[in-house]
């Protein structure tokens, strides 16, 4: 497996007060055979998040075709789960509606942030979108005690499957709390109420890793997933790291081994994906396989894409 990287395609630049800067965790809905619609989030100076799209060109999604000029989803009610901030993570398109999947954000006292899962619906195509509720639908619970983060979701038999980070606890870095995160496991009949078993499908390799915004796709009557992950240790040089993209493999979606040296994508030796690559999105357009995702500072050089090849 190799990827071979296309460079960037879009990064926020003070277009608008609320898309000051930052372009990240961007997400592949297909219009159609023609055009690419790539949901993100984007900051305001504030550093509070909120979602909207560009559009690019099918086979090149270097070529951008529309920029929105508006949020998709803007910030909760004050005092609610996602009052500063909103992150898509995953659009699923039932019947004539969009599901937009995403992570609420509120600030904290102890520590920087909280995060939960809420969903919101678009009934005009992905233009507009709605809450579904003003509250979110997997949040901390016994089982996951401290914050719920990036997340993948698909429908299968009519049942929602989702993969989601769950926060572990904190560590103190430099003085300064650091949180870590893995990836579990959870199923709906209706969106709003999730069966959560504790099931971990990637767990740790080494101490204080965090393992975060899973992209899955079925393949060959298995699963496959890539995700980013960060921790004390690189895999290859044993040295400290910082956001890298791994690669998994499931034969049913629950049960997973880690093959993150095979995964064929590393940080550029220059340039705007050189310190890190994170968030990866892979989705198919006519049979070619392509990965979003983003590169130095968690979005703030935008986001950029990959394709896969042979080689």
């Amino acid at each position: 497996m190799r990827w071979q990287k296309k460079g960037q395609i879009f990064t926020a630049d003070r277009q608008h007060e609320w898309m000051a800067h930052h372009a990240y965790v961007p997400i592949a809905d297909k219009i159609n055979d023609e055009v690419i619609r790539i949901y993100f989030g984007t900051r305001d100076h504030q550093n509070r998040t909120v979602a909207t799209f560009i559009e690019v060109e099918a086979k090149d999604p270097s070529n951008v075709l529309y920029v929105h000029d508006r949020p998709v989803l803007g910030l909760g009610q004050l005092g609610t789960f996602d009052d500063n901030g909103v992150t898509p993570a995953c659009i699923v398109t039932r019947d004539d509606k969009k599901y937009l999947f995403y992570v609420g954000w509120n600030r904290t006292v102890t520590v920087p942030y909280r995060n939960a899962i809420g969903v919101a619906i678009s009934e005009d195509g992905g233009l507009t979108f709605k809450r579904l509720y003003e509250g979110p639908i997997i949040d901390r619970n016994p089982l996951d005690p401290y914050f719920i983060a990036g997340h993948f979701v698909m429908i299968e038999n009519g049942i929602w499957r989702i993969w989601y980070g769950s926060s572990t606890g904190w560590d103190i870095v430099n003085g300064q709390p650091e949180p870590r995160y893995l990836i579990k496991y959870a199923e709906s009949s209706d969106v709003s109420n999730w069966v959560r078993k504790n099931q971990i499908c990637l767990s740790y390799k080494f101490e204080s890793e965090a393992i975060s915004r899973p992209s899955v796709i079925k393949e060959n009557g298995g699963y496959r997933m890539w995700y980013c992950f960060r921790g004390n240790l690189d895999y290859r040089t044993n040295k400290a790291q910082s956001y890298r993209i791994g690669y998994a493999e499931s034969s049913d979606g629950i049960s997973w081994t880690r093959k993150d040296e095979q995964v064929g994508i590393e940080p550029s030796e220059t340039g705007w994906d050189s310190i890190m690559v994170e968030y990866p999105f892979v989705y198919y357009h006519k049979e070619v396989k392509y990965m979003l995702y983003n590169g130095n500072g968690f979005g703030e050089t935008g986001f950029g894409y990959a394709v896969m090849t042979d080689d």
